[in-house]
């Protein structure tokens, strides 16, 4: 595998052409050339540490907290600081790591936990950030990049299954982008309702449809020689993906009438819980990637409140969700990210709330081989600053990459023919694996 593997790379000053000698050059060349060799050195020392790790998962699941959680009412707690709020910090079944008060049931899990306290990003605006967590890039006007979902169905992609293999849940989702229109994600506004249209209509069977495809496919050949767009590939794509679900016994997953409604109750009985167990039963059907959404978490005000209910809907869901995968030995094949656009600000602001903070926040990860009970990098007492090892939005990307056998440093093409890595410049956060 290419990835490379160590600590982000520190960004590179701009090479102005103006006042640079000759002697200035020729050091800054001899310079370079022996940066890249201690690089390389770096590089291969890292990847000879995880020589001996295969990558272990074969799904994905993203549990995506949209408006950005606060680290600090949650997996960074800071007990007895200015900024620490009302929430206090309770012990977790791994050693030395603390949660918010408000996560006892994810507390119980931490052993199967790795928690990042140390994400850093340039981007604090919402719609921005929301792009770059979802695809890995910033957002440019030129290129509409896939979502790592879409990714994930690109690359794990098995043409005989049947269900969608990239899923969200509980929100709309960006699309494949330049990658072919079938890698779009399958949307599920609310999981506590039944799937639409998963059902032929009244007089209609599986024949009839399919001799009905086969003629809408004749009279759009010449339609699609002449408008071959991605509108028309997402429109074939459509009706290809509704009739190998329509005819899928795997369909089943989607209904969670199957389950007991004990275990129902135990994630949550609520839009979110559900979607966990719709993640859980979808992954264990064979979809690859699987993304379920929380909304609420712009704090800007009355942020402790606020926070303190997300929570009680959280704690359920997602402490089930893995407790769940490890009892059906599906966790160490399944890769788990609690993730959001940013963190909030460490300092309470006039309103009870917290604002935007893109420098030093926290995601969680377990199963599909991370190393769980374990906390890396770390912000300062009060949490204002990164004090050790800096994690960026690309490193956790080459990271999710390496756990499911994806070439981070592969490259696709845009639909203008420009060539765009999976992952552009990301390392892979060795200590989640080590």
């Amino acid at each position: 595998m290419k990835t490379q593997v160590g600590r982000p790379a520190s960004e590179t000053s701009n090479f102005r052409q103006k006042g640079v000698s000759r002697r200035n050059f020729l050091t800054f060349g001899v310079s370079s050339f022996l940066g890249l060799i201690a690089m390389q050195h770096l590089q291969s020392s890292a990847l000879t540490s995880l020589e001996g790790i295969a990558a272990r998962a074969k799904h994905c699941i993203v549990l995506f907290m949209n408006g950005g959680a606060s680290q600090l009412d949650t997996f960074d707690p800071k007990p007895d600081t200015l900024n620490a709020g009302p929430f206090a910090a309770i012990p977790t079944s791994a050693k030395g790591i603390q949660f918010s008060e408000h996560l006892p049931l994810l507390a119980e899990q931490a052993h199967h936990l790795s928690i990042i306290r140390s994400m850093v990003s340039r981007e604090g605006n919402h719609e921005r950030a929301r792009y770059l967590l979802h695809t890995g890039y910033a957002p440019t006007g030129s290129v509409k990049h896939p979502t790592f979902g879409s990714i994930a169905s690109h690359y794990l992609n098995d043409e005989d299954f049947e269900l969608p293999n990239c899923v969200n849940i509980n929100a709309p989702a960006f699309s494949s982008g330049f990658l072919s229109a079938e890698h779009d994600p399958f949307v599920v506004s609310d999981p506590m309702k039944p799937i639409e249209d998963l059902e032929y209509p009244p007089q209609m069977d599986a024949r009839r449809f399919e001799q009905r495809l086969r003629m809408l496919t004749d009279l759009e050949k010449d339609f699609l020689k002449k408008h071959a767009n991605r509108s028309t590939e997402a429109h074939q794509a459509i009706y290809k993906k509704a009739d190998k679900l329509i005819n899928s016994p795997h369909v089943k997953a989607f209904d969670l009438s199957d389950e007991p409604i004990a275990v129902r109750e135990a994630y949550g009985m609520n839009q979110f819980g559900d979607g966990c167990l719709m993640a859980r039963r979808l992954v264990e059907a064979g979809t690859k990637f699987v993304e379920v959404s929380l909304d609420g978490w712009d704090t800007h005000t009355e942020n402790f409140d606020r926070v303190k209910s997300l929570l009680e809907t959280l704690d359920p869901a997602f402490s089930m969700l893995v407790k769940d995968l490890a009892d059906r030995d599906l966790l160490d094949e399944t890769i788990v990210l609690w993730i959001g656009e940013f963190g909030r600000t460490p300092k309470i602001n006039e309103n009870d709330g917290r604002d935007h903070f893109p420098n030093g926040w926290s995601v969680v990860l377990a199963g599909g081989g991370i190393r769980g009970g374990q906390v890396i990098g770390s912000t300062d007492a009060d949490g204002m600053e990164v004090l050790d090892r800096p994690v960026s939005v690309p490193d956790l990307f080459a990271s999710l990459c390496f756990s499911l056998g994806i070439d981070a440093e592969d490259q696709n093409y845009s639909r203008g023919g420009r060539p765009i890595r999976v992952v552009n410049d990301g390392h892979v956060i060795k200590e989640l694996f080590a």
